[in-house]
């Protein structure tokens, strides 16, 4: 029996918006994944408390991983763009809630951009299980970001230096930087599909930050797949029948 939980997050049986017609097309895609860290992912992280039942819901950490996996095997382009804080960001003398939540729980805290002393297996480093994938010598990992957006990052430079224009969007948060990935990504003029299933939101008093993202993704978004759909158009065994589902489906 399904739960009033999964109702809500369930996709529309009859969507009044069109389809984009988005078809995939391996030579021009990247996944770009956001924040696979252990503040993140990880029961250990600093955000677990209000990320993990979203998290573990979804079964994020399970599709992540198989995103990765699908990239490196169909040879698309990867990309990670991560989330990391440093002492001199304690100077910031102003920042929204998320932030000022952010520096009092010492989320990706690092010691410095030029030193990876005390990194390894810290809340900023990559989630174990993902480590052999983005530390291959073939992922781009960008420089990070500050808020939730690429603005502030060389991803978008990393992208187009790949002759990348479409993006499978993946990672942490949907309603944080999922959703300001993919505002950002769409002004730049690249498709963006979100994979809706690889990802999760805070559940707070102040809403719940996964269910507002998937509104935003229908409308903002290409198209919104399952990790399922990703995987098999990454495959290529959709290729000469209905080889992408839009947005519509």
């Amino acid at each position: 029996m399904t739960s009033s939980r999964t109702d809500v997050y369930a996709e529309p049986s009859r969507p009044a918006l069109p389809g984009s017609g988005f078809r995939l097309e391996p030579a021009r895609t990247a996944l770009v994944v956001t924040d696979p860290q252990i503040d993140f992912l990880s029961p250990d992280g600093a955000t677990w408390e209000i990320f993990g039942a979203s998290i573990t819901d979804n079964e994020t950490v399970l599709h992540i991983g198989q995103l990765l996996e699908a990239a490196k095997a169909a040879d698309v382009a990867v990309a990670i763009s991560p989330h990391y804080y440093y002492p001199s960001d304690d100077a910031w003398r102003f920042g929204g809630p998320l932030e000022q939540y952010m520096h009092d729980v010492s989320m990706f805290s690092r010691r410095g951009p030029l030193t990876l002393d005390g990194f390894e297996g810290s809340g900023a480093d990559f989630l174990p299980a993902y480590r052999e994938h983005i530390l291959d010598g073939r992922t781009a990992v960008a420089s990070p970001h500050k808020i939730v957006g690429p603005e502030s990052n060389d991803l978008v430079l990393q992208l187009r230096k790949r002759g990348v224009s479409q993006v499978l969007l993946a990672g942490m948060a949907a309603n944080l930087c999922v959703e300001g990935h993919l505002r950002e990504l769409v002004e730049q003029g690249f498709e963006v599909v979100v994979v809706r299933d690889a990802t999760a939101g805070p559940r707070l008093p102040e809403g719940d930050g996964y269910l507002s993202a998937l509104i935003n993704f229908r409308y903002l978004a290409a198209a919104t797949w399952t990790t399922a759909e990703a995987v098999e158009a990454l495959a290529g065994s959709l290729a000469s029948s209905s080889p992408v589902k839009d947005a519509a489906s």
